[in-house]
C-alpha cells in the first residue's frame, strides 16, 4: 500500500489505485463525467494545491531564490490546521491502501507536487517503489 504523485492527464499505473487532483482548476474543456476516463483525476481536492497567489509565484518562479519563496509561502499554507490533518490523513491511508496525489505540471521538479512529495514524506507517508 502506498501513495504515487504523479502527473494528472498521464496513463495511470496498474496498482495506482485513486487519483487525488492536488489543483486549483479542473482541466479546461473537459466534461466532468471524463476527468476519470482520461486519466485526470477521480477526486478533486484543490485543499492541498498552492492558493492562486502562490501558485503564480511558483509559476513565475525561474531563479532558485524565486522557488524557494513560492516553496515557504507553499509550506506556510500547508501548515495550517486542515491542511496540516489532511496530510496526516493521507500519509495513514498510505499504509493501508493505494492511491495517487498529482498536478498537472510537465516537471515535478517545478511542481508543488514535488513539495507534497516531501511534506508527506514528513508525516510517515509510505510512497510506491517503480
Amino acid at each position: 500500500m502506498s501513495i504515487r504523485i504523479v502527473r494528472l492527464g498521464q496513463p495511470r499505473h496498474a496498482q495506482e489505485g485513486t487519483r487525488i487532483g492536488t489543483v486549483r482548476r479542473p482541466p479546461r474543456g473537459v466534461p466532468k463525467s471524463e476527468f476519470a476516463t482520461q486519466d485526470w483525476y477521480d477526486v478533486w481536492y484543490p485543499e492541498l494545491a498552492p492558493s492562486v497567489e502562490t501558485m503564480k509565484l511558483g509559476q513565475d518562479a525561474n531563479t532558485p531564490a524565486q522557488w524557494n519563496a513560492f516553496a515557504k509561502r507553499y509550506r506556510s499554507e500547508m501548515n495550517e490546521p486542515a491542511a496540516k490533518r489532511t496530510l496526516e490523513l493521507l500519509a495513514t491511508l498510505s499504509q493501508h491502501a493505494d492511491f495517487s496525489v498529482g498536478c498537472y505540471c510537465e516537471h515535478e521538479a517545478h511542481c508543488h507536487r514535488s513539495l507534497l512529495r516531501v511534506l508527506l514524506a514528513e508525516h510517515g507517508a509510505r510512497f510506491a517503489q517503480d
